[in-house]
């Protein structure tokens, strides 16, 4: 079946496949935006299967090995406890898998996502291709995010929002995290302008994702979305002017909603009665027997099954999903696999501190210090939400932290070449570039 969608995507996409030949970093933006936003998933004809990234992977190693850009991989601690997590999960593939014919296809699908995500660390290491990273990866999730608040307000908060077909932000509560991610990425790109109907769109974007979380009727996103928030009020230098913002916009999206919406909102509290609730503390039950009985290795990828809920919880009527990238980990990875995780996220968020204390008091950087802020607020959404969902091995978040140790490669690498107090670029200049750090109410920063 031929549809025009299909056709414009496909021609798109190998229409660009020579340029990537002799620019690397466009592979890697172009791998990004089809593995975040499935763009294929939303054609109905022959692209829909495509292989579209498999194809653009090949052609981008193929691009970096004849490339004569000098390459050096970061050698920080985040790095280093990244490349321990993915030999890690061979080790346990390999040596503890109680399933290995489902487990070793798990791995394959985790090992590409990892591949590129150290290739991104090798390949866009400026901060132009920063920039153009959090771009793609904000629009990626940011469409699905517009299009549902859209939706959600046509029909009055009826419906469900859900995400692109196939991937890893199907289902409702995956989407509302991936939107939730994507808020402060967006607050981000709104800071990089002085355009103020850029400023304006982004706004609007901003309360359209909003409106698509709760449209998606996610209580995990729900709880995601209060933490970023909460964290955004506890980091602004202006408490209270953002209060006052946000506040009454919450309180009228939530009115927006529909009975149902806070009915089902309402079992937060009344979880012990909520099956869906009780299901997800079984899954966490599941886990944590399974890796007190193997601590080490856990019982490898996609241990979650029925024969193994009826050995390590035979209580459970059904075998479920992880429910949580935290006790994912930890039974398909053991004790020591959860450690290594835990690690790398702790290493990458002192990054992002180190970022922000790197730019202090340094106008040039405010862009690095800005990034690094809501790239926190992020991964606060990330973990919070996280904590309800089975996605530790989704792209997104690793992203996150390659943006964080790129960022700080970058930043330390301007600070040695240039003086000590540097002068701020003049705002004509800024404005020219389409960027302005220190244009933007301070309302909207996050403190150090």
């Amino acid at each position: 079946m031929f549809s025009f969608r299909d056709i414009v995507l496909t021609a798109f996409i190998l229409g660009l496949l020579p340029a990537v030949l002799f620019r690397p970093h466009w592979g890697i933006l172009l791998w990004t935006w089809i593995g975040l936003m499935n763009p294929h998933k939303l054609t109905w004809g022959f692209a829909y299967n495509f292989p579209f990234a498999m194809i653009v992977g090949i052609v981008t190693m193929l691009a970096i090995l004849i490339s004569k850009e000098p390459k050096r991989l970061p050698v920080t601690a985040p790095v280093v406890v990244l490349f321990m997590w993915v030999a890690w999960m061979t080790i346990t593939t390999v040596f503890f898998s109680i399933y290995p014919t489902e487990a070793w296809p798990k791995w394959d699908t985790v090992m590409k996502i990892q591949l590129f995500i150290f290739l991104t660390l090798l390949v866009m290491q400026s901060e132009e291709r920063i920039r153009a990273l959090v771009l793609v990866a904000t629009l990626s999730i940011a469409y699905f995010g517009i299009k549902g608040g859209v939706y959600t307000i046509m029909h009055g908060g009826g419906g469900m929002v859900l995400g692109p077909d196939g991937g890893f932000i199907s289902g409702n509560t995956e989407i509302a995290l991936a939107l939730t991610v994507t808020l402060p990425l967006m607050r981000w790109l709104q800071l990089q302008t002085q355009r103020r109907w850029l400023r304006h769109a982004t706004t609007v974007a901003m309360v359209l994702i909003a409106v698509s979380v709760l449209g998606s009727y996610s209580r995990g996103g729900l709880l995601a979305l209060a933490a970023v928030g909460v964290f955004f009020w506890f980091k602004s230098r202006k408490k209270l002017v953002l209060a006052v913002m946000i506040v009454p916009l919450a309180f009228a999206l939530v009115a927006f909603m529909p009975a149902e919406w806070h009915e089902k909102m309402h079992t937060i509290e009344t979880y012990e009665e909520d099956g869906s609730a009780m299901s997800r503390i079984n899954a966490w039950k599941f886990a944590w027997s399974l890796a007190q009985d193997r601590p080490v290795g856990g019982g490898g990828f996609d241990t979650f099954q029925v024969d193994a809920y009826a050995r390590w919880l035979p209580t459970s009527k059904q075998a479920l999903d992880s429910h949580s990238i935290w006790f994912q980990v930890l039974a398909e990875h053991g004790f020591v696999g959860l450690g290594i995780f835990i690690l790398f996220w702790v290493l990458t968020w002192r990054t992002g501190a180190q970022v922000i204390s790197m730019c202090r008091k340094r106008p040039n950087f405010q862009w690095a210090r800005d990034l690094a802020g809501m790239t926190q607020a992020a991964l606060v959404g990330f973990w919070v939400g996280g904590t309800f969902l089975g996605m530790a091995y989704w792209d997104y978040p690793y992203i996150l932290a390659i943006i964080l140790i790129l960022t700080k490669v970058v930043v330390a690498k301007q600070l040695s070449e240039a003086p000590v107090h540097a002068p701020s670029l003049p705002m004509a200049e800024q404005g020219a570039l389409g960027y302005a750090g220190s244009a933007t109410p301070a309302y909207g920063r996050l403190k150090s």
